[in-house]
């Protein structure tokens, strides 16, 4: 880790830098991809399958056989802790669903707003080195609230054509209406523009490498709606002296593992902390399977010494992190004060895997600074919001002088006929 001690202020912003990636040179590639598909579809999907995954697929669709075998494969207490983190994450996101309470806004005329599930969605799950079945469980169970009438799943196939059971488990337990062995730019694509085997959906959500980042974001440049901007994941830990070492290693070293591009952060006012966080990173890092991985993670990531916690508070929310772990003495106060995060966790007992996997919490967050203007998923991602409105003629009678007036003076006069037509 680079160690940082009393930046000025003015250095802030290219210390907290994340890694830098060229999306140019991607495009070209990506937008070439998903083209084939829009013009060709299922023949282009399988045939960027055979060359990116390395297998030949004759169907695209998961079959209802081998959604009954993997329920039946999958061990059971691996269905017993994905059976809690579905119920803890849907008591969470159950409770965003928001009434529909009419305001009187004057007498006579009734306004209200509505939440209305977005029909088709499509969630994009990597299957890779690491199948993240946990991501399923939170985009699947908010979509599932929100009453989205179709979820379409796509997840890369492996070498054998097919899907890690927990991936159809998880996808059959929270009402995943349809799944399909694809992955990367040509799985966006599909469930972009439709073919003749996978449907078209209205927004796209989930996480992915470079390329289908980078196809979600030409795709959105197209008009189709997506989560949000992402890029690698990446912990930010705000410590004093009463956090302990080993914990902050761990931390730093759960979201390490998940990429060499992945960032982490500790900020604190104790520079002695941060020689111990090094020998436990030490430590820790050879018990580990990803090591490798990690340690090419760690070399993008800073330690920083600021003279205060005030300041580092600052810091903190100058660098808006996805995951922020306030491991500190009176961590709930110093929560008050944060105003850039995408989900926090407090005090020395609150793991960031937590949130990833089973408090409740959506896992899905804004990276790259995003969290200073967008919200993790939850399960107003998945729905439309539609305003009404509802007039008596007597409500007409005494709004209408405030709206011919009004059109009148923009030059409109359609507009105040449409009110005195009517009274």
């Amino acid at each position: 880790m680079d160690l940082y001690i009393n930046p000025a202020q003015e250095t802030w912003k290219a210390i907290l830098q994340r890694p830098v990636f060229d999306a140019s040179a991607l495009q070209e590639k990506v937008a070439a991809v998903l083209n084939e598909v829009k013009l060709n579809g299922d023949q282009a999907l399988k045939k960027y399958t055979a060359l990116f995954d390395g297998v030949e697929l004759n169907e695209l669709a998961v079959t209802p056989d081998e959604l009954v075998n993997a329920v039946q494969s999958l061990p059971a207490a691996l269905k017993q802790a994905i059976a809690v983190a579905a119920a803890n994450i849907k008591a969470f996101h159950e409770n965003q669903l928001a009434g529909s309470e009419v305001i009187e806004t004057m007498p006579g005329i009734r306004c209200w707003r509505k939440s209305v599930g977005i029909e088709k969605v499509g969630l994009y799950i990597p299957g890779g080195s690491a199948p993240l079945f946990s991501t399923i469980l939170m985009l699947g169970i908010p979509a599932n609230i929100a009453g989205c009438k179709e979820i379409v799943l796509c997840s890369p196939p492996s070498k054998e054509g097919t899907l890690n059971p927990a991936i159809l488990y998880a996808a059959q337990l929270v009402g995943v209406t349809r799944i399909y062995k694809l992955g990367g730019v040509q799985a966006i694509a599909a469930m972009a523009y439709g073919t003749e085997t996978v449907p078209q959906v209205y927004k796209i959500f989930g996480p992915g490498n470079q390329y289908v980042t980078c196809a979600k974001q030409l795709v959105q440049q197209q008009g189709l709606a997506i989560d949000m901007p992402a890029g690698p994941s990446e912990v930010c830990v705000l410590a004093d002296n009463t956090a302990n070492p080993a914990f902050i290693a761990a931390d730093l070293l759960s979201q390490a593992e998940h990429g060499a591009d992945s960032q982490v952060l500790l900020v604190t006012d104790k520079k002695e902390l941060v020689t111990e966080v090094e020998q436990e990173l030490t430590r820790q890092l050879e018990q580990l399977p990803r090591r490798d991985i990690a340690a090419k993670a760690l070399e993008n990531s800073k330690a920083i010494v600021m003279p205060s916690i005030e300041e580092a508070i600052a810091l903190v929310n100058e660098y808006a992190a996805e995951h922020l772990i306030i491991a500190c003495e009176n961590e709930e106060a110093i929560a008050e004060r944060i105003s850039n995060a995408g989900s926090v966790f407090l005090g020395n007992y609150a793991p960031e895997s937590v949130g990833d996997y089973a408090s409740g919490t959506n896992h899905t967050l804004p990276t790259n600074g995003f969290a200073r203007s967008y919200s993790g998923v939850s399960v107003d991602s998945f729905v439309k919001k539609i305003t009404y409105q509802k007039l008596s003629p007597e409500g007409l009678q005494r709004i209408a002088g405030t709206v011919t007036t009004m059109a009148e003076a923009e030059g409109l006069q359609a507009h105040a006929n449409a009110v005195t037509i009517r009274l």
